[in-house]
């Protein structure tokens, strides 16, 4: 990569070396501006361990969990059936199970170690999946993802799709100001800048913060274009927002 000829570097990777902070690292070396959140957001929000305790330091509300690692994957979970199983530092659900029988756990923790040697352990939160984007430090609308198994996995993200994204979320004004602001705070709390996407779980008055997405996704069947779209903000608008925003990061 050269500096030569290129005035803004649009990230739209995903996973290690893209989501990550490597590539924003290598980016302000060279002195190029970049969309989305510096190192130190991308990087924390890469780890969903580290993101789990700078929530819980600000009093962001997300769901209990517990963290293994190499030589103690067999520790005892302190998190009551059902979990969520999850590599640490994966995205896109890559490596992530909802375990609901004893008999599944020791499976579903071999395979998300497979993706990393950290383990998050979570509980799992009954309700909808619901996410919020954040763009330039203000919360879009909350979008409503409604699934056939009820958990929003790889395969209904790229293959099938969901079976219906409610937009606005039909959970009424009071718990969708809740969100967004619970949202919002999240994003601040990580330090993230420029568009972002903060996913939750839940129903009724408790919505949990599940992970910020500091690179989300940018495909007609995206979430973010959904949740713009929700204020009246059109695609072409977005981007432009987003690049206008560039180099704050580095900042």
């Amino acid at each position: 990569m050269s500096r030569e000829n290129v005035d803004t570097a649009f990230i739209a990777l995903h996973g290690r070396g893209g989501e990550d902070g490597t590539i924003q690292g290598a980016l302000e070396l060279m002195g190029i501006p970049y969309t989305g959140p510096g190192v130190l957001a991308s990087a924390l929000a890469m780890d969903k361990i580290m993101t789990k305790r700078v929530l819980l330091t600000e009093g962001i509300p997300t769901p209990g969990y517990t963290e293994l690692g190499p030589g103690n994957y067999d520790a005892p979970l302190g998190v009551a059936l059902p979990v969520v199983v999850k590599p640490n530092r994966e995205g896109s659900t890559i490596g992530i199970s909802v375990v609901k029988e004893e008999s599944e756990l020791a499976g579903a923790i071999k395979l998300a170690a497979s993706h990393d040697p950290d383990v998050l352990v979570e509980e799992f939160v009954e309700g909808d999946d619901l996410t919020v984007g954040v763009l330039n430090d203000r919360p879009l609308a909350v979008v409503q993802i409604v699934t056939k198994t009820g958990f929003y996995d790889y395969e209904t993200k790229y293959i099938t799709g969901a079976e219906e994204y409610r937009v606005p979320a039909s959970i009424g004004d009071a718990a969708t100001r809740k969100v967004q602001d619970a949202a919002l705070a999240a994003s601040r709390a990580l330090k993230c800048c420029g568009a972002v996407r903060v996913d939750f779980r839940g129903a009724g008055d408790r919505f949990e913060v599940i992970e910020v997405n500091t690179i989300p996704g940018m495909t007609p069947n995206s979430l973010l274009p959904k949740s713009a779209a929700g204020v009246g903000i059109g695609f072409v608008q977005l981007v432009l927002e987003m690049l206008e925003s560039a180099g704050e990061g580095s900042r």
